[in-house]
């Protein structure tokens, strides 16, 4: 029945989030409605609100399934816009991640999965 989920995280400049999502992450952008901002790649949707309190965006963020993560680290890495702790790691949890830092201060933590399966 649920078929997927939207982040929505707080963008404390406008201008300057649809720079970094376009020109950082390689995302579309498809609209700005009253600061409200829509972007999407590979199937991907992220929105961002308007926020004035830059306290917020550092206390949210999301996390983005993907396949090809290492392909997805080394095209990000030139961008400069890792999360201090967010080198590329295989996780206790099964996953291999690494994580961003948007130009407001959100976390986006991307991930494949690297859990082997029994296949019985």
């Amino acid at each position: 029945m649920l078929l997927k989920a939207v982040p929505i995280l707080a963008s404390l400049d406008e201008a300057e989030s649809i720079k970094f999502y376009t020109e950082k992450l390689g995302f579309t952008f498809h609209s700005a409605w009253d600061g409200y901002l829509i972007f999407s790649r590979d199937g991907i949707s992220i929105h961002l609100w308007p926020c004035d309190d830059p306290k917020i965006p550092k206390a949210t963020g999301c996390y983005v399934n993907v396949t090809e993560v290492d392909k997805l680290y080394q095209e990000l890495k030139p961008k400069n816009i890792f999360h201090p702790n967010g080198d590329l790691q295989d996780m206790p949890w099964g996953m291999r991640q690494f994580s961003i830092l948007d130009n407001s201060g959100n976390i986006i933590h991307f991930g494949e999965d690297i859990q082997e399966y029994d296949e019985d």
